[in-house]
């Protein structure tokens, strides 16, 4: 069966962008890239192939219907209803939003909005894409009630992605497939923090990244689950940023046939959540492993549950851990990270059926609450306060 986003990258919706062509090539000549395309409905976002400049007015998706037979060859029937909006722009192009986005509710999968360009410069201007999350939330997320779009936004492509605030996402909010080249992404906001009245709002993910060669800076997260999930990549960087309000900084889950090397987390603050820093793997995960994880001057504070949690018995959080997917290689050094932890909170767990290198961990320094639980298996870790 086709993949979901492979689907999605077919499905166009038919319209003609508005836009200021350039002169017609003469015959036999490479079709002439447009100068500047404007996008200010979901009609003129459907073909944007050939535009180098991309400017976003303020515009609403509605609800949407069955569009599976308008437009692109090949486009498979689906059964419900979407409202998504491609960007594809040509290869360099700069995509400016001077206006808000905002997307009615929708029964359509997600996710709702693509952003697809080789070497793209996406500079949001401040903007919102507003997914209107309220419509959905009903405490349950993902797993069950209201069906919900997730991811609400998706990075394709490559290049830079910054200045725009992803709000009220139904669940998950950005997900990071970036593919062929260096993605930078920097002073992006997600706000799902009206998602804490009643606490309505769930698996609302910050930033799910299956990539490599990547960069988060500057970003901030308000949120009720995973400020950052890296699931499967290398050459990962987290850096400068907020969370506050969910689940801190996580690497996985890692499930079966997902690798993760090379990353590095640093400077970041992570605040009033259950947990800090975690390194979850599925208790029943093969053919999988993380290494090379450095968390470096990283400061978290109000942690309810676990300050650092590094388990193979997710979604336990310490159980009994599996042993087909190996950690090796995680330190804490280049500054101290400071761990703060409620009263009935751990401040370290290590829980490991397959851990093995010498960890140091030197630069932690990690207080408060009943203390620490050390399973380590083959990993010996030495240094820190715990």
């Amino acid at each position: 069966m086709p993949s979901f986003v492979a689907f999605l990258r077919l499905a166009a919706l038919v319209a003609v962008a508005v836009a200021v062509p350039s002169p017609e090539p003469a015959s036999g000549t490479e079709t002439a890239k447009r100068a500047t395309c404007t996008v200010n409905s979901v009609a003129s976002a459907a073909d944007l192939s050939d535009c180098t400049s991309v400017l976003i007015e303020a515009f609403t998706v509605p609800s949407g219907g069955n569009y599976h037979d308008c437009c692109k060859p090949q486009i498979l029937s689906r059964t419900r209803s979407q409202s998504y909006v491609p960007f594809e722009a040509a290869s360099g192009a700069t995509v400016t939003m001077n206006g808000d986005i905002t997307f009615a509710k929708t029964t359509a999968a997600g996710p709702l909005i693509t952003f697809d360009t080789e070497n793209i410069l996406f500079n949001g201007g401040d903007r919102n894409i507003n997914g209107n999350g309220a419509l959905y939330w009903d405490g349950e997320g993902t797993n069950g009630g209201v069906a919900k779009p997730h991811p609400f936004v998706k990075f394709k492509g490559f290049g830079t992605f910054e200045d725009v605030t992803v709000l009220n996402s139904p669940a998950q909010a950005i997900s990071v497939g970036t593919t062929g080249g260096t993605a930078i992404i920097q002073g992006v906001t997600v706000d799902n923090s009206a998602g804490d009245a009643n606490g309505l709002g769930a698996n609302t993910d910050g930033f799910d990244i299956s990539a490599s060669d990547v960069t988060v800076s500057k970003c901030v997260v308000k949120n009720q689950d995973d400020c950052v999930a890296i699931n499967s990549g290398s050459s990962i960087t987290i850096e400068d940023s907020t969370c506050s309000g969910g689940h801190g900084i996580s690497i996985g889950s890692i499930a079966t046939g997902k690798t993760v090397s090379g990353v590095k987390i640093a400077r970041n603050t992570v605040t009033t959540g259950l947990y800090g820093l975690r390194i979850k793997v599925d208790a029943d995960a093969t053919d999988a492993s993380v290494s090379n994880v450095i968390y470096e001057a990283n400061k978290v504070s109000g942690i309810t549950e676990y300050g650092v949690l590094i388990t193979q018995s997710y979604p336990d959080n310490d159980s009994t851990p599996g042993t087909g997917a190996p950690i090796s290689g995680i330190s804490f050094t280049g500054g101290t990270t400071s761990v703060s932890v409620d009263s009935s909170a751990h401040t370290l767990v290590v829980d490991c059926g397959a851990c093995s290198g010498t960890w140091d961990f030197s630069d932690l320094d990690a207080t408060g609450g009943v203390g620490h639980i050390i399973a380590a298996n083959k990993a010996v870790i030495s240094g820190g306060t715990y």
